[in-house]
C-alpha cells in the first residue's frame, strides 16, 4: 500500500477493486462526446491470465487510487519476459492509466508502479503500453476533437502533463493517419507502379477458412509480420498463442476478405487486415453487450454499415523493402483490403499506428494520399 497525502493506493484484488477499476473510466469520461466505452465484458476477459495470451509471457500487477474511499486513479504495471530477451534494457511498462486533474493522485499511481518494477529489478519504465505494442501504445496527445478507431486509445488532454510532471519525457510517438477509402491512389503513382505490376507475378488472396489452409495462413501472418517489424522500435515478436487470438476474432466477427496476402512469384510477402470501426456500432451501449447491446452491435455492423475502417496490421518482408514490387504489393495490398465486404460503406480509412521515427513508412503512405490526424506519445523514466 502506498499513500501520497490523502491519496491510497491498493492493489486490485476482490471484485469490488476490479469491478471499480473497469468502470472508473466511465466517470471520467462521461462528459467526453468522443471517448467510447469498452464493452465490459471485453474487458474483464482481456484482463485475465487465462483469456490473454500476454499473460503467456508476462506479469503484471494492478492497482487503484482512494481518495476519501472513492477510486480517482488506477495503472497497471507489467514486465514482459519477450521485451526483455529482445531489448536487454532491464525495462518494465506501465498502463491503462486513468485518474481525476490532481498531480498527487498521478504521482501516486506511477511512483506505485515504479516501485513495483523496481522491485523486480528493473531500471527503466516506458508507458502508458496497454499491455504491449501490438495492444493500444501510447497516449493521446494531439487528435482529441474525434472519436479513436477500433482498438486505438482516446484519453483527457491534461494527462500528458500531470505524466510528465511527475518526471516522464517523450520515449517514441506512434501516429494515425487518414485517407478517402473510396478514392483511388494518385494517377501518378498508379501509373508508376503499372509499370512494375505488368513485369510481376503477382497474387492477392483473402485469408482462406477451410481446415487444412486456415492454420497455414495463421502461421503465415505470424511469419511475415515478425519479419517485417523486427527492426522497428520497441519490436517484441508476436507468438502463436497472439496470432491465434487474431483467428478467433476473424471465426466469430471478421469476413474472409478483410485480411489480405500479396504474394510474388508464389511467395507471400506481405499481409493488411482491414477492421471495421466496432467503435461505430458500440458507442452508445455504455459498456454493455447484453441483454440488447450484441443485438444493436451486430445489426449495426451487417445491415447499416460503418462509416470508416482501419488498417489495423499490415507488413511488407524486409526484402522488399524500397523495392517497387514492395511498394505495388503495399498498395495493392491496401485497395484489396478497403473492398472488404463490413467497410463496404466505409468512406474514411484509418491507417494506425506509425512510429514518428519510421521516415519510411510516414513517407511511403503519404504518397499514397494519408494524412496525420492523431498522435499516441510513449513516455520514459529511469528508476
Amino acid at each position: 500500500m502506498t499513500q501520497s497525502e490523502a491519496v491510497t493506493v491498493i492493489p486490485v484484488e476482490s471484485k469490488a477493486d476490479w469491478r471499480a477499476f473497469h468502470r472508473l473510466p466511465h466517470k471520467l469520461y462521461r462528459d467526453d462526446p468522443n471517448w467510447v466505452p469498452p464493452l465490459f465484458i471485453e474487458r474483464e476477459f482481456h484482463f485475465k491470465p487465462g483469456h490473454n495470451a500476454f499473460f503467456k509471457h508476462a506479469k503484471a500487477a494492478f492497482f487503484l487510487a482512494l481518495k476519501n474511499g472513492e477510486p480517482v486513479g488506477r495503472i497497471t504495471a507489467q514486465i514482459d519476459s519477450l521485451h526483455l530477451e529482445q531489448h536487454h534494457d532491464a525495462t518494465g511498462h506501465f498502463g491503462y492509466l486513468e485518474a481525476i486533474d490532481d498531480i498527487e493522485v498521478f504521482r501516486a499511481l506511477l511512483s506505485t508502479a515504479e516501485n513495483w518494477l523496481k522491485a523486480q529489478g528493473m531500471q527503466r519504465v516506458l508507458g502508458p503500453v496497454s499491455f504491449q505494442m501490438w495492444d493500444e501504445p501510447g497516449l493521446l496527445v494531439e487528435g482529441f476533437d474525434t472519436p479513436p478507431k477500433v482498438l486505438m486509445g482516446h484519453h483527457l488532454p491534461y494527462y500528458q502533463h500531470r505524466i510528465a510532471d511527475a518526471g516522464y519525457e517523450k520515449a517514441e510517438d506512434v501516429l494515425a493517419y487518414e485517407y478517402p477509402l473510396q478514392e483511388p491512389f494518385a494517377p501518378d503513382l498508379q501509373r508508376i507502379l503499372k509499370r512494375t505490376e505488368r513485369k510481376a507475378d503477382l497474387v492477392f488472396r483473402p485469408i482462406r477458412m477451410d481446415k487444412a489452409n486456415f492454420p497455414k495462413d495463421v502461421a503465415m501472418i505470424r511469419d511475415i509480420i515478425n519479419d517485417a517489424w523486427a527492426e522497428n522500435w520497441g519490436f517484441v515478436p508476436m507468438t502463436e498463442a497472439e496470432v491465434e487470438e487474431i483467428a478467433t476474432l476473424f471465426k466469430v466477427f471478421l469476413k474472409p476478405d478483410a485480411l489480405v496476402f500479396g504474394e510474388h512469384n508464389g511467395e507471400a510477402i506481405g499481409v493488411g487486415l482491414m477492421l471495421p470501426n466496432i467503435n461505430e456500432a458500440i458507442h452508445d451501449l455504455k459498456g454493455k453487450l447484453f441483454p440488447f447491446g450484441i443485438f444493436k452491435m451486430l445489426y449495426r455492423l451487417k445491415f447499416k454499415g460503418v462509416k470508416a475502417g482501419r488498417l489495423a496490421l499490415m507488413g511488407i518482408r524486409r526484402k522488399y523493402w524500397g523495392t517497387p514490387v514492395g511498394a505495388l504489393v503495399s498498395m495493392r495490398m491496401i485497395e484489396n483490403c478497403q473492398k472488404s465486404e463490413l467497410v463496404r460503406n466505409a468512406e474514411v480509412g484509418e491507417v494506425s499506428w506509425i512510429l514518428d521515427s519510421n521516415e519510411r513508412i510516414k513517407a511511403m503512405i503519404t504518397a499514397f494520399g494519408c494524412k496525420q490526424n492523431k498522435r499516441y506519445r510513449i513516455f520514459q523514466k529511469v528508476l
